[in-house]
């Protein structure tokens, strides 16, 4: 059997609140809730399972997706329309840009506990054959 990865628990302050965050931008669906997690699943199969912990133990994280191009429109329109700060890097040093490495668009923001989240539309490097 291949190693996949099968989900990871990202912490929130509020799960619902970053799940739906999550869930909303990126027009995914909330797929189960259990025990202290709700989680959304992602098309490869992997669930990320936001968990409420106290505010003072989360450490930010950085999360990437690599999406469509279609995607990307949709969710750059919807970080505009919600006046989600955002940033071409991820030192935030280049406000209200969007980068254009290897071919294609990135962007970073803050998710609602503070992870760095970033979207993609080629993988870092290019596409290779």
């Amino acid at each position: 059997m291949s190693v996949e990865l099968n989900h990871t628990i990202v912490h929130a302050r509020d799960n619902r609140e970053s799940a739906e965050f999550f869930a909303n931008l990126l027009h995914l669906k909330i797929t189960a809730e259990w025990g202290p997690f709700i989680a959304v699943a992602l098309s490869n199969g992997v669930t990320l399972d936001f968990a409420t912990i106290p505010v003072d133990s989360i450490t930010p994280q950085h999360y990437a997706f690599l999406i469509s191009e279609e995607q990307f429109d949709a969710a750059y329109a919807q970080i505009g329309q919600r006046g989600i700060e955002y940033y071409a890097d991820p030192h935030r040093k280049k406000p209200g840009a969007i980068n254009h490495n290897d071919g294609g668009r990135g962007v970073y923001f803050m998710d609602p506990a503070g992870h760095i989240m970033e979207l993609i539309t080629v993988p870092y490097g290019g596409w290779t054959s």
